[in-house]
């Protein structure tokens, strides 16, 4: 059961009262009442709006009390839908998830340069909700996730070239009729991670993202820290050297320079017959290419796994960061770098944690991998959607943007 909360009657009340079915569902509403301080008037209207509104249902099942038997209330899955599509350097991943998070539909397309990205992206929105047979109505919006920094007023990607200047938000609003947000990649999984995996909101949640890049989020009371542009927990952009490499976001010596699975390969490609020995071919992506790397680690490849342990002993660091800076009780690590070798940086992660963690002699710190980690950013993004509609208070305001 989650902490008691002493919330006014507000907007942000609803937000709490959807937070703590999500998570503690099946519950009663006398127990809603006992978690968030809230009267019981106050707790039975709030209810009766979501009941009307779809977003929960009562269960049928009751808990005997010796007095009148208590409802029991869980989030209602079918009562909307969210779609997340992550952009990558080559490839369009789009998933449709329902309210509760459980992933409903999914496709990967390859990024066509000669189409005009909104026509892609609109037309793999259509194509996949359409496939789906879902009413228009029925889904809350769609989020475009991408690497960070991201201007999520006006709608853009600043590190993905091309992008810089397209409001998507509104480019894609206005084509599709839905309400659209556009967000970092590791913001979005955090959030992904922590309505999917049904964590309390009283947990201090965190989630580590690798990709291309390094970043991270933190979800605190059930939303996430998004800090003064939207822009928090860019972890990849810490120096881990001092006056090393310079890096694109302007600072030197940057955790990813050193721990991204674009380091590693091209580490990788400088020892002499390792990328021959290993398949790894001059025009591999290094998304491609550090899969074969980090396969190879763990089937026992000596020369593949010092690098990779090189990039978890730093990513541990990273992690250490986190957890000491956030008072962390729960880590999740996210994303495609994570998807093969995800193992060895849980337990790099874990033992690190366990031995320096300011917090350590007072609490744990609980360090689990993604179910999914290289679809995390686009089921995220479906999170964030859902989040925002049938919880706004905790998630992004969900509108579409006036033309």
């Amino acid at each position: 059961m989650a902490r008691r909360e002493s919330a006014a009657a507000g907007p942000g009340s609803r937000a709490l009262v959807v937070d703590l079915i999500r998570s503690s569902g099946p519950i009663s509403r006398v127990e809603l009442v006992k978690a968030t301080g809230l009267t019981q008037p106050t707790i039975s209207n709030i209810v009766r709006r979501l009941l009307d509104d779809g977003v929960v249902r009562e269960t049928g099942d009751t808990v005997a009390t010796g007095g009148k038997p208590r409802t029991l209330l869980v989030i209602n899955s079918r009562s909307a839908y969210g779609v997340g599509i992550r952009v990558g350097a080559d490839t369009l991943t789009c998933v449709v998830t329902d309210t509760r998070g459980g992933t409903i539909g999914r496709e990967l397309i390859a990024v066509s340069p000669a189409e005009d990205v909104v026509t892609q992206l609109s037309d793999l929105y259509l194509h996949v909700t359409g496939g789906l047979g879902l009413a228009p109505q029925s889904v809350a919006g769609l989020a475009v996730v991408a690497p960070g920094p991201v201007d999520v007023a006006r709608g853009r990607f600043l590190a993905l070239p091309g992008f810089g200047h397209l409001d998507l938000r509104r480019a894609l609003s206005a084509r599709l009729g839905v309400p659209v947000l556009v967000d970092g990649d590791a913001a979005a999984a955090a959030v992904g991670e922590f309505w999917g995996r049904q964590v309390s909101r009283d947990r201090t949640f965190g989630c580590l993202y690798m990709n291309s890049g390094i970043g991270s989020g933190v979800v605190l009371d059930g939303a996430l820290h998004r800090g003064a542009s939207s822009n928090a927990g860019e972890i990849g952009h810490v120096s881990v050297v001092r006056e090393g490499d310079p890096c694109r976001c302007g600072n030197r010596g940057c955790l990813e320079l050193y721990a991204a699975p674009a380091a590693l390969v091209s580490r990788a490609r400088t020892i002499t017959g390792l990328a021959d020995r290993l398949g790894i071919r001059a025009d591999d992506p290094d998304a491609r290419a550090f899969d074969v790397l980090a396969r190879a680690a763990i089937y026992g490849d000596d020369q593949a796994r010092v690098l990779v342990d090189e990039s978890a002993a730093l990513l541990a660091d990273g992690a250490l960061t986190l957890a000491n800076l956030w008072d962390l009780d729960t880590l999740v690590l996210a994303g495609p770098g994570f998807a093969v070798a995800g193992s060895l940086y849980v337990s790099e992660i874990r033992r690190r944690l366990g031995e320096r963690a300011v917090s350590r002699r007072i609490h744990a710190v609980q360090v689990d991998l993604s179910s999914n980690p290289r679809d995390s950013a686009a089921i995220g993004g479906a999170a964030l959607v859902l989040q925002g509609s049938v919880a706004p208070g905790h998630g992004p305001q969900v509108a579409v943007p006036q033309t």
